[in-house]
């Protein structure tokens, strides 16, 4: 479905014209919302422009060979629990057949997200188990042959891998499951270049079109359609004053943090729809800026902690603690990870004497209390002797956020009958 798709409004269809001041609001209005239901697209163009000039053409699978660390800037809030492949497909020419290896006892996932950010699958350890397989990716109005068949809700998705390494000794083994992946199909055409979040209206708002053409919404979007309609439509010099000030409301909204974050016990959790967003527009904005590709909470729970600034941030100026219990209610693996916070409040991996960017049920030399659970140390500075072991060290200025990923979560934590523990000030 496009705009052009839609049916005509009253005000189309011949009802009074309202009042200057009024059109304008509502223009205003209507921009503002077209902005937060179209800012995953812009930003899914934006990560795929950002990584394909690495990984080679639509519909080519590339692999990252070491865990990412401070200079990755090409998404916010990476992993460094996990080697990424990446594939950006092209479905408008046909079908691509991807091939997973026998994985062992090793986790591993495959997202397929559809340009605007929900996961259609996920196939990995919890789906298909660690067995392998052969499935064939297809898009909208397509058909496919075989019980493996995957469909992506639009024609252009984001195919992103995450396989487990445990520490440096065992990327060689990580890297050799890695080469296992295959991914064959028709070559994909070159995408189209598109406007940044940042950008003008006019140049937004045009790019938007070309995305919602190529990868037209649902009908089930039909409502929010009709809304910003107008918006995307009106050109007029009249009208873009208007809608530049609803672009800048809803931009600053979410610039600055988007929804008020909910803080339960020191931790905010994230939704039930994560990863599936089905209408949840303000949500799913959010989260493409401050997470873009984030699983379902099936496959990973995200949660941040409650520092002393807004939107969870710490300042950096105290020492902290996080004591965790011997066993977390996960069938996975934990991994605390420290960003330090961009100018745009964008997160980022931080470069620290240790090279360590997250510590976890994993990290090398990790020291265990007497009863099996653990107390991590979160600073700027060494604590020294033993805790330099269990040390996350913090940016050595500006603030940070702490976010723990809870992979293959139990129903006690999904369900909210298990919290974390909170982060406290050391001594505290």
């Amino acid at each position: 479905m496009t705009l052009k798709d839609l049916p005509q409004t009253s005000a189309s269809a011949g009802a009074p014209t309202p009042q200057p001041i009024a059109r304008e609001a509502s223009l205003a209005a209507a921009a503002g919302e077209a902005f937060v239901y179209a800012l995953p697209m812009i930003e899914m163009a934006a990560v795929r422009r950002n990584t394909l000039g690495r990984t080679g053409p639509q519909n080519s699978l590339s692999h990252q060979r070491g865990l990412i660390d401070h200079r990755a800037r090409w998404v916010t809030t990476p992993n460094n629990d996990t080697l990424y492949s990446i594939a950006w497909l092209d479905l408008t020419h046909g079908a691509v057949r991807l091939t997973i290896p026998s994985t062992g006892d090793r986790y591993f996932s495959v997202a397929l997200m559809d340009m605007f950010t929900n996961n259609n699958a996920v196939l990995g350890t919890r789906t298909i188990g660690n067995a392998g397989g052969t499935f064939t990716i297809i898009g909208p109005g397509q058909t496919g042959s075989g019980p493996d068949v995957v469909r992506v809700a639009t024609p252009h998705a984001w195919l992103l891998i995450r396989t487990l390494v445990d520490g440096t000794a065992d990327l060689a083994a990580a890297r050799q499951i890695q080469d296992g992946f295959k991914l064959e199909g028709p070559s994909g055409s070159p995408p189209n270049d598109h406007a940044a979040r940042n950008d003008a209206a006019p140049a937004l708002f045009a790019s938007i079109q070309s995305l919602m053409a190529s990868d037209p919404p649902p009908a089930t979007d039909t409502a929010v359609l009709r809304r910003i309609a107008a918006a995307l439509e009106l050109a007029t010099p009249a009208a873009a004053e208007a809608i530049g000030e609803g672009v800048a409301a809803a931009r600053s909204a979410l610039m600055s943090g988007g929804r008020r974050l909910e803080f339960i016990e020191g931790w905010s959790y994230p939704r039930a729809n994560l990863g599936n967003f089905d209408q949840d527009y303000r949500y799913r904005a959010a989260v493409a800026l401050w997470g873009i590709g984030a699983l379902p909470v099936a496959e990973a729970m995200y949660m941040r902690a409650a520092g002393n600034l807004e939107n969870g941030f710490f300042d950096g100026t105290a020492d902290y603690q996080l004591h965790l219990p011997a066993r977390l209610p996960l069938n996975g693996f934990w991994s605390l990870t420290m960003y330090e916070v961009a100018d745009d409040n964008q997160l980022f991996l931080t470069e620290n004497p240790l090279g360590r960017y997250a510590i976890g049920d994993r990290t090398d030399g990790l020291r265990r209390n007497a009863d099996g659970s653990v107390t991590l140390r979160i600073s700027r500075g060494d604590p020294g002797g033993d805790r330099t072991a269990n040390w996350l060290p913090a940016p050595k200025r500006g603030p940070f956020s702490l976010i723990m990923r809870c992979y293959l979560p139990r129903q006690e934590m999904l369900a909210g009958r298990w919290r974390l523990p909170p982060v406290r000030e050391a001594g505290a």
